[in-house]
C-alpha cells in the first residue's frame, strides 16, 4: 500500500511540475510574440539591423517556447527532436541575419539611435521577466535546458543592442549596429550548433534498448 501510494506520490509531483512548466512557457511565449512585433517595427522604423535582428530573435523564441510546449508530456526521445527541431530553426535566423546585415551594408545610413535604446531597453526587460520565469527549468531536461539558454542569448543580444545605440549616437555611423548584428549572428549559430549536438545525442540515447526500457 505505501509502495503504491509514493508511486502515485511521485508521479502527481512529475505531473504538477509539467503544469507549473506549462504555465510559464505559456508566459514567456505571449512575452516574445507581443515583444516581436513592437521592436520589429521599432527596428524598421529607425533602420536598425541590430534592433530587427533582436526582434527575429523574439519571433524564432515564441516558435521554440511553442514546440517546447508540445514536447513536455512527451517521450524523451520526442523531445530531444524538438531541441534538434529548435537547433536547426536557431540557426536558420542567424543565417537570415547575415543577410540582412548584407542589406544595411549597402545602405550606410545610420540608424535612429534614439529608437534603439528605447526599445533596446524594453526588450532586454521583457527577456530578464522570461529568464527569471525558466531560471528553475534550466536543468530539467534537454529541452528545458536549450528553451533556457534562448533566453540567455536574448539577454546578451539585448545588451548588445544598447551598446550599439551608444556607439551610433557617439559616432553617427551605421557600424555599431552592423557589428552588433553580426555579433548576434554569431551567437544565434554557436547556439544552434550546441543544441544540434546535445539533442542528437539525447536522440541517440532516447533509441536504445536501455531507454526504451
Amino acid at each position: 500500500m505505501s509502495d503504491c501510494c509514493s508511486a502515485k506520490g511521485c508521479e502527481l509531483e512529475k505531473l504538477a511540475q509539467q503544469a507549473e512548466q506549462r504555465r510559464v512557457l505559456i508566459a514567456v511565449l505571449a512575452i516574445n510574440l507581443v515583444m516581436f512585433v513592437v521592436e520589429f517595427g521599432a527596428g524598421f522604423i529607425a533602420g536598425s539591423a541590430a534592433l530587427m535582428a533582436d526582434s527575429v530573435d523574439m519571433l524564432g523564441d515564441a516558435l521554440v517556447y511553442g514546440v517546447s510546449l508540445y514536447a513536455l508530456d512527451r517521450s524523451l526521445r520526442w523531445r530531444a527532436g524538438a531541441a534538434l527541431f529548435k537547433g536547426g530553426f536557431i540557426l536558420l535566423l542567424g543565417v537570415g541575419v547575415l543577410i540582412q546585415i548584407g542589406t544595411r551594408l549597402t545602405t550606410g545610413v545610420p540608424p535612429a539611435s534614439g529608437l534603439m535604446l528605447v526599445f533596446g531597453a524594453l526588450a532586454l526587460v521583457a527577456n530578464l521577466v522570461c529568464l527569471r520565469l525558466l531560471w528553475r527549468f534550466r536543468s530539467h531536461d534537454v529541452n528545458m535546458a536549450s528553451t533556457f539558454e534562448c533566453s540567455r542569448n536574448d539577454v546578451i543580444a539585448n545588451v548588445g543592442v544598447l551598446v550599439a545605440a551608444a556607439g551610433v549616437a557617439a559616432f553617427a555611423s551605421p557600424w555599431p549596429d552592423i557589428i552588433v548584428a553580426s555579433a548576434i549572428a554569431i551567437i544565434f549559430l554557436r547556439s544552434a550548433i550546441r543544441i544540434l549536438m546535445s539533442g542528437s545525442r539525447e536522440f541517440r540515447a532516447a533509441g536504445t534498448p536501455q531507454a526504451a526500457e
